[in-house]
């Protein structure tokens, strides 16, 4: 009986009906097909009702998964223009010659990834042939993220194109004599070969998704046409379980991304076995995909596979499919048709009712061998469509065989990511089922040869026509001739020489102001990319607002709440400002994209990202790391810096060792700067040097990254001293002496050194007046805006004695003749200023904020980590009594005095 008190379906519904009637005949009609039919037969119908709504534009949830089938049927595949069969024998060599390069090197043990590119070949060749832009027409063509375990197979065609040679492909991963050729993707070390460094792993796909966005941003603000450029990712399905790869498939999809498309070639397997043991990542992805609102294109199958699904008149097969996990597809890869007539027709009477007509051979090819990954006809639909489809980024989920036509002993195996070589045999059947014209007396000593059909050759004419047609050569990277931005006005940098007054300034502040009045500039304003990670007002940065505005593709489509106000929240379809949300690794990937333009797009772009300096190295270091690798240049501005500026926030957001992380990226041009003449000082220098007449010899593929601090101080005026500019370049100079400073110690007072950086300079200073008003020492202040830079500097003069040639580290001439011992102190780690110890002659020791960071107010925390001016003094006392200097009482006494 039906329980008149329980709630009906339709009182669930918030929606009123309008015609109940209607409805319920709608629900019988689902209810009669799943009796008489089932509800197999029941869900296919309403997949298709869905489908069709969806084309016709009906607002309805999306289906998340489609069957486990190609996205275009076979009849639907457009043709493939061109030669195919040419394509085919181009594949082949390329195949041959990725093998041979990396078992030719295993004996050096080198290493090199064989199967990936095995799998992938055609995914690559097709777009090579058909798609992929090159550079030799508008300068940007298209940008090709590779991934990185395929490298192999991009040589092997360079080497097919004549861009490579022989030697240099026996050089594979031996790159020391400087004719080498680097294991992954690696712009700094092939800078006319790569664009993009794809490893780690899962920087590859975000970054793409920021380069198709930052794209748009150069369009749509006027810089530069790129509506013709398109981004294509090639990703692992392993490597999509980082957390990067999906991070910001949303943005993708919510900016309409049409010029971005992802193909992730699904061979099932990650590193140590399959990416999915008990369940489908084609699946999960698509579903992951579509619910982030991307066009999702599936190539599973390839043509073997239609006469298959033309005898499943029941749905049975695709049930099957649906159910079967990817280790049990990895399984039937290697077993024989027996074994796949059992396990996988063998459970369903319709299935074994349809095995009955298939051959052995007909079951091993579809299992075996024919899969969408491995067919150009199918790898072109897909492609095909995903430049085709408007208002939505594509993904292209292609599946392969990791370890393709390698042989037996490679193909879908657990250990092929980690087999560097094939024997020869295995070579001989490798060019048996490629059909190369390769003889066994090729094999000089057990040695696999090198193929290549010849220069003048069909193939190799064949795909030079292409790429011409095409735009010219990929993947290649080009430094089109631009000239050198001119230096802003000297006005911008010298109103900071003037100091503050009895104004409090922080760093910070500090420099939001250079920032304003460098984007007014009439010739390089406009080229200024500021990133924040939704701190703009942490950082004063929301006058920049309705000035700059904020980027967004969408214009501003509503009222701001605060449109009242001076200065409101303005978005423009042509905004200056990106502000990325909550999302240090997003801001950073807006940094690569921006600050390698001058390559990817021959417009140089000046980005300064700025970020809670805690949240920066820490959280993307790899980041850093690829930005150095792809030759970026920009200024990361490390705000709020420091272990014990940040009042209040605590360990998490205390920061003490950014610049140790910074001192490992040779690219990187750390500095701590302590004054806001300083800091203008750097910025100019920084802009001369990555975008202005570079001097002979340097390196103009450098970044930026300082510190600076929320903490108001007095900012003074920059001294009058020779060389002052040179000094905060390099990294130190004296900022005063006891005597320049009013201070007049006693006579043949013991004297010491306080170096300085950043916001400690000024404990320093409030040390120095004590140390002489009440301990009779005389000290010199000399501020050290770069540790780092110190000690490259003093490597470089090691490096050029070991030459033979007379160098001086820096800091020692800096140093040369002060008098007595030094003492250095900053606001983060020891680490950080010891940096430099071994070149300083003088006596050294140093003050840091070791440890985890705590909440409290400035005072106490400088004080618990003794790098207050008073711990400073203790210190200063203790290394002169240790040289006999004052007497040794004395520090008991200063320790007593000032409650430490």
């Amino acid at each position: 009986m039906t329980d008149p008190n329980a709630i009906q379906p339709s009182e669930l519904d918030q929606l009123p009906d309008r015609d109940p009637e209607e409805t319920a005949e709608w629900q019988a009609s689902l209810d009669a097909v799943t009796k008489a039919a089932g509800p197999h037969r029941a869900a296919y119908l309403m997949r298709r009702t869905l489908e069709r709504a969806e084309g016709a534009g009906i607002a309805l949830p999306k289906l998340l998964e489609t069957d486990y089938v190609n996205s275009i049927p076979t009849s639907a595949e457009p043709a493939v223009p061109g030669d195919e069969a040419l394509e085919q024998r181009i594949t082949a060599w390329n195949r041959w010659n990725a093998a041979a390069m990396v078992t030719r090197g295993s004996k050096y043990g080198v290493g090199g990834h064989i199967a990936t590119f095995a799998s992938a070949a055609w995914l690559y060749e097709t777009g090579f042939n058909h798609f992929f832009k090159g550079k030799e027409q508008d300068g940007s063509g298209d940008q090709l993220y590779i991934q990185g375990h395929a490298s192999p197979g991009i040589y092997a065609r360079a080497f097919l194109d004549g861009r490579l040679n022989e030697e240099q492909l026996d050089n594979f991963r031996r790159e020391a004599g400087g004719n080498g050729l680097p294991s992954y993707p690696h712009p700094r070390r092939l800078p006319w070969l790569w664009e993009f460094p794809t490893v780690s792993m899962g920087l590859g796909p975000l970054s793409a998704i920021y380069q198709a966005r930052f794209n748009r941003y150069l369009a749509n603000r006027g810089i530069k046409d790129t509506s013709a450029s398109h981004v294509w990712a090639f990703l692992g399905d392993g490597e999509m379980d980082e957390p990067e790869s999906t991070a910001a498939l949303a943005l993708a999809a919510r900016e309409e991304l049409d010029n971005l498309t992802f193909v992730i070639n699904c061979n099932l397997q990650r590193l140590d076995g399959p990416v999915r043991a008990n369940f489908k990542i084609v699946q999960e992805l698509e579903a992951q995909f579509r619910g982030a609102g991307w066009n999702v294109v599936k190539t599973l199958w390839g043509t073997a596979w239609d006469e298959l699904f033309r005898l499943d008149t029941t749905g049975a097969l695709v049930r099957r499919l649906r159910q079967v996990p990817d280790a049990q597809i990895q399984t039937y890869q290697t077993r024989d048709a027996a074994y796949i007539r059992q396990d996988f027709f063998g459970g369903d009477p319709a299935l074994v009712e349809m095995a009955k007509l298939l051959s052995d051979d007909k079951i091993l090819e579809c299992f075996h061998l024919s899969r969408g990954g491995h067919e150009a006809r199918k790898v072109f639909a897909a492609y095909q469509a995903a430049v085709e489809h408007k208002g939505a980024p594509t993904v292209i989920l292609a599946q392969t065989v990791k370890g393709h036509t390698l042989g037996e002993g490679f193909a879908s195996k657990n250990a092929n990511h980690q087999m560097k070589k094939l024997s020869v045999d295995e070579f001989k059947n490798m060019r048996d089922l490629l059909e190369l014209p390769i003889k066994d007396s090729d094999f000089v000593d057990g040695v696999v040869p090198y193929g290549h059909p010849g220069a003048d050759s069909p193939e190799v004419r064949y795909l030079q026509e292409r790429r011409a047609a095409l735009g010219g050569p990929a993947p290649a990277r080009r430094v089109h001739p631009v000239a050198p931005l001119p230096a802003p006005a000297d006005k911008a940098f010298a109103s900071f020489d003037k100091g503050s007054g009895s104004q409090n300034v922080a760093t910070t502040m500090a420099f939001v102001r250079l920032v304003k009045d460098l984007v007014r500039d009439k010739e390089t304003g406009k080229r200024w990319v500021p990133i924040v990670p939704d701190e703009a007002r942490t950082f004063g940065m929301e006058s920049l607002f309705p000035s700059l505005g904020i980027y967004s593709p969408k214009g501003q489509t509503y009222e701001p709440v605060d449109r009242d106000q001076l200065m409101y929240y303005k978005e423009a379809q042509n905004g200056q400002i990106l502000n990325e949300g909550i999302t240090e690794a997003g801001s950073m990937a807006d940094f690569i994209a921006a600050s390698t333009s001058y390559a990817t797009h021959g417009e140089a772009m000046i980005p300064f990202y700025i970020f809670y300096s805690m949240f920066g190295w820490q959280r993307t270091a790899d980041q850093m790391w690829q930005l150095g690798d792809q030759l970026g240049r920009g200024f990361l501005v490390g705000a709020t810096a420091g272990r014990t500026t940040l009042t209040g926030e605590g360990l998490q957001h205390a920061d003490g060792h950014s610049p140790v992380i910074a001192a490992t990226n040779p690219a990187a041009l750390s500095y701590d700067p302590a004054f806001a003449y300083e800091v203008a000082t750097i910025v100019k220098e920084g802009l001369r040097r990555m975008y202005g007449e570079a001097a002979p010899g340097e390196d103009q593929n450098v970044f930026y990254y300082l510190t600076v601090y929320n903490e108001p101080l007095p900012q003074p005026a920059k001294p009058s001293v020779d060389g002052i500019d040179e000094g905060i370049v390099k990294g130190l100079y004296r900022f005063n002496t006891a005597e320049s400073a009013g201070i007049t110690p006693p006579a043949n007072a013991p004297r010491i050194q306080l170096l300085g950086s950043g916001t400690a300079i000024h404990w320093a200073l409030k040390a120095q007046r004590l140390l002489a008003e009440e301990w009779g020492v005389a000290a010199d202040v000399w501020s050290a805006t770069s540790w780092s830079e110190l000690r490259r500097d003093a490597l470089e003069a090691d490096e050029a004695l070991l030459r033979g040639e007379e160098r001086v580290p820096f800091v020692r001439q800096a140093l040369q003749g002060a008098e007595g011992p030094v003492l250095a102190v900053s606001d983060y780690m020891r680490q950080v200023p010891d940096q430099i110890a071994q070149w300083v002659e003088q006596d050294w020791s140093s003050l840091g904020a070791d440890g985890f960071g705590l909440s409290d107010t400035r005072e106490a925390a400088r004080r618990h980590f003794g790098v207050d001016a008073e711990s400073i003094v203790v210190a200063a006392l203790a290394q002169l009594a240790g040289r006999g200097e004052v007497k040794a009482a004395s520090v008991k006494e200063a320790r007593e005095k000032y409650g430490l």
